[in-house]
């Protein structure tokens, strides 16, 4: 077999013609989704430090996938090679919060559905899920949950703190107390009325409260 008999072979034959018309459709829909995505996660974010990397790269994902997706449906073998080469890949970036996870799989899913060709679905599920996220987002804004520190020189003034802690806030929960010969120091998990803090300085103003500390907090531990 010569080196002009290899490149007539229906090995490389098999390769299906791609169209140029619809590689761009496809691309020009992904960048819109992947953008949509990112403006969800954007307005969505809750934790300490906004990442701009990951965020677009939640644009790169959608595209790249795309496009693999696009190749993968063109051929049957170039998919077996495809899936071995993905195998071999291996990702090591930390994932900080639940919710990123979610954005990933999301830009994952919107490109192999615009990939596949199925546009509509994606437009349609993306418009979807962007709509729930930012209706729970509002929705536990209204109650957000923050940490108070109190310290106390004794039992007297921790009790006057407390009732002033529980009658300014929805509820709260003591998540743990350190005793010492300095006094005593509380610490809360809160949830707040409206996002309205003024109630730390009431507290301050307590007979033996010494400081009054409060921190926003992210975490989930009250039902």
């Amino acid at each position: 077999m010569t080196f002009s008999d290899i490149f007539k072979s229906s090995f490389l034959e098999s390769v299906t013609e791609f169209s140029a018309v619809d590689t761009l459709i496809g691309m020009a829909f992904a960048l819109v989704i992947g953008l949509f995505i990112f403006v969800i996660y954007k307005k969505t974010f809750s934790g300490v430090m906004f990442s701009t990397g990951f965020a677009m790269s939640l644009i790169g994902l959608s595209l790249v996938t795309t496009l693999v997706i696009m190749a993968v449906t063109s051929n049957v073998v170039l998919s077996l090679g495809m899936v071995g080469a993905l195998s071999i890949v291996r990702f090591r970036a930390a994932i900080k919060e639940p919710m990123e996870i979610v954005f990933l799989f999301w830009s994952l899913a919107a490109g192999i559905v615009i990939g596949a060709g199925m546009v509509p679905l994606a437009v349609i599920g993306s418009a979807i899920i962007g709509a729930i996220l930012l209706l729970f987002v509002k929705k536990k804004v209204r109650n957000a949950p923050y940490i108070l520190v109190v310290n106390c020189a004794d039992e007297k003034a921790e009790a006057g703190a407390m009732d002033v802690i529980g009658k300014a806030v929805d509820k709260y929960i003591v998540k743990s107390k350190t005793v010492n010969a300095s006094g005593i120091e509380v610490t809360a998990e809160i949830r707040v009325k409206d996002t309205a803090t003024d109630f730390v300085n009431r507290v301050n103003e307590v007979a033996g409260v010494s400081g009054a500390t409060l921190v926003s907090f992210n975490g989930e531990y009250m039902s």
